[in-house]
């Protein structure tokens, strides 16, 4: 349980750089929960399909994936500057959609190892199941586009 009480939560990207050691545990907990709740909710389809739970929870289930499968979350400080390179994970312009973007600090070389880094991110989560497009939006920088079957 985190300290407000709401269990555990998959690093977006968004927060502070996880300290070391410590998040092993309780990730393999959420993430073993994630395939068991798959396993007896969906039928035959079993843990093939995100379940119910994570379409309505699409951002945190999709960073649970990408946590679990040991991908490197982006990080910012207590000012919001980007600290370390890694995936984002924020809630897509639709509801069950999801974007994932590579950032990092600037000048880091986040932009050079998008098309890489999200292939792989998309290849993780293409294997549960879910439905991943890469785009290049403004800048001309890529990102993914996670969707429910």
């Amino acid at each position: 349980m985190t300290a407000a009480g709401q269990g555990f939560e998959a690093a977006t990207g968004d927060g502070p750089q996880p300290p070391p050691g410590g998040r092993e545990a309780e990730l393999r907990t959420a993430y073993d929960g994630l395939l068991q709740i798959r396993r007896l909710v969906n039928g035959p389809a079993g843990a093939a399909v995100p379940a119910p739970w994570e379409v309505r929870q699409a951002p945190r289930a999709v960073a649970l994936v990408l946590e679990a499968a040991g991908i490197t979350p982006s990080a910012v400080d207590a000012e919001g500057r980007r600290t370390r390179t890694g995936y984002r994970v924020a809630a897509g312009p639709r509801p069950a959609r999801v974007e994932v973007t590579w950032l990092g600090p600037p000048g880091g070389g986040a932009a050079e190892e998008e098309q890489e880094r999200l292939t792989a991110c998309a290849a993780v989560l293409e294997r549960l199941g879910w439905v991943c497009l890469l785009y290049r939006g403004p800048r001309r920088r890529r990102f993914l586009e996670v969707e429910p079957p």
